[in-house]
C-alpha cells in the first residue's frame, strides 16, 4: 500500500481543477482515472455534439481553452484541452486505474482500493461525476419490447434510427438534442417525459445561474441527491429550437404507462408504435466506491457543505451538486484545496 496525503479521483473538468489547486498549494497527490484517456466524460460523446452545441466549456484554472472550432466535435476539442491542461501543469493522473472502494484505513487513514494497487491518504477528493451510472427507469411490460432500448451513452450518430419510429424519453438536453437530430432521418419521433421540459427565453444572466446553484446546494445540505444544475437552467430557445417546435418535433406527451411489445401504451388508450426507446433519462453520481463508509443520509444522498462530506471531512466531493456545471467545479477545486490544508494541518498533521 502506497502513502500519500491525497487521492483524487477522477481526472474530468472538476478533478483537474483540483489537481491544479493541490499542484500550487504543494500538496502530495495522485489523481486516479479510469478512462483511457484525458477528456473526462467528454471523450464519450456522440459525434454531432459540436462545441458550439454543448453548454458552454468553462476556462481550466490557469490556462485558458481559446478559441476553438466551434464545428468540431466537443468530444475531441476538450479531450485535447484536458491533455494540454494535464502536460501543462505536470498534473500527477495515472490511468486507466478504476477505484473500487474506499474503506477506513489505519491510524486514521482512509484505504483507497483500485485495479491497480492500493493506497493510503489522509484525504481523498472525489470528482468521479455521473457518466458511469446513467440511470435506466423501470416500466411494465419493458421486457417484453420486441424493438432496441439504448442510453444516452450508446448514442453515436442520428444515421441509426434511419426510417425507425423512435421513442425519445427525458425532458433533458440531451433529450431535446438528439431527439432534433433523430427527428431528421427517422420515420416518426414520439416525445415523452415524467415532467414538462423547461425551455428558456433570452440570455441566461448571473442572477438566474445563482438561483439555479442554490437550489440543488440545498439539495445536498440537506442530505438528497443532487439534481442537475443544467437541468434548472432550463434549455435556451435557439433558432433550430423554435424550427423544431413548428414542425411538431418538440410536441411533448405525459409518461407513458406501460410497454407493449410493438411500442408503448397510455392507460387513456392512447399507442405510439416504436422500433427504438431512447432513454435520455439522465445520470445518477458515481460515488459506489464510497459506499463502506456510510456516507448517505436517509435522504439517500450524501451531505455536503461546501464540497465537504458532513459525515466524515476527510472525504471532499468536487463535481457533485452544485458544483456540477463546467464553472461550479473550477470553484470547487479551489475550495478543495483550501479544505485539504487544513485538514492536512489538523491533528493527523506529522
Amino acid at each position: 500500500m502506497v502513502d500519500i496525503d491525497v487521492v483524487v479521483v477522477g481526472a474530468g473538468q472538476a478533478g483537474l481543477s483540483s489537481s491544479y489547486f493541490l499542484t500550487r498549494a504543494g500538496i502530495d497527490h495522485v489523481v486516479l482515472d479510469r478512462s483511457p484517456r484525458p477528456g473526462g466524460a467528454w471523450q464519450f460523446r456522440w459525434p454531432s455534439l459540436t462545441l458550439g452545441a454543448a453548454h458552454r466549456v468553462h476556462d481550466l484554472p490557469g490556462l485558458p481553452l481559446g478559441v476553438a472550432d466551434t464545428a468540431r466535435p466537443s468530444s475531441e476539442v476538450v479531450s485535447e484541452y484536458f491533455a494540454a491542461y494535464e502536460r501543462t501543469f505536470g498534473l500527477p493522473v495515472r490511468r486507466p486505474v478504476e477505484v473500487r472502494a474506499v474503506r477506513e484505513g489505519a491510524g486514521g487513514r482512509l484505504a483507497v482500493e483500485t485495479a491497480a494497487g492500493d493506497w493510503s491518504a489522509r484525504a481523498l477528493v472525489n470528482a468521479t461525476g455521473t457518466w458511469d451510472r446513467p440511470f435506466w427507469p423501470r416500466y411494465p411490460g419493458q421486457e417484453t419490447f420486441r424493438g432496441r432500448q439504448l442510453h444516452t451513452v450508446g448514442y453515436t450518430r442520428a444515421e441509426e434510427f434511419a426510417g425507425e419510429r423512435v421513442v425519445v424519453v427525458g425532458a433533458g438536453a440531451s433529450a431535446v438534442q438528439l431527439l432534433m437530430e433523430i427527428a431528421e432521418v427517422a420515420a416518426g419521433t414520439t416525445w415523452v417525459s415524467r415532467r414538462p421540459p423547461v425551455f428558456r427565453e433570452g440570455p441566461f444572466d448571473e442572477e438566474a445561474g445563482r438561483t439555479a446553484v442554490a437550489r440543488v446546494d440545498a439539495r445536498v445540505r440537506a442530505g438528497l441527491p443532487p439534481g442537475s444544475v443544467v437541468g434548472a437552467t432550463g434549455y435556451p430557445v435557439t433558432p433550430r429550437v423554435r424550427a423544431a417546435m413548428a414542425a411538431g418535433v418538440l410536441d411533448r406527451l405525459p409518461m407513458f404507462d406501460r410497454i407493449v411489445p410493438e411500442g408503448v401504451v397510455w392507460d387513456d388508450g392512447r399507442s405510439a408504435g416504436a422500433d427504438v426507446i431512447l432513454w435520455a433519462t439522465g445520470f445518477r453520481p458515481a460515488i459506489g466506491h464510497l459506499a463502506p463508509l456510510g456516507l448517505r443520509e436517509p435522504g439517500g444522498g450524501i451531505r455536503v457543505e461546501d464540497t465537504v462530506a458532513v459525515r466524515d471531512p476527510r472525504v471532499l466531493l468536487a463535481g457533485y451538486g452544485p458544483s456540477a456545471s463546467t464553472i461550479g467545479a473550477n470553484r470547487a477545486g479551489r475550495t478543495v484545496a483550501r479544505h485539504v490544508r487544513r485538514l492536512l494541518a489538523g491533528p493527523l498533521a506529522a
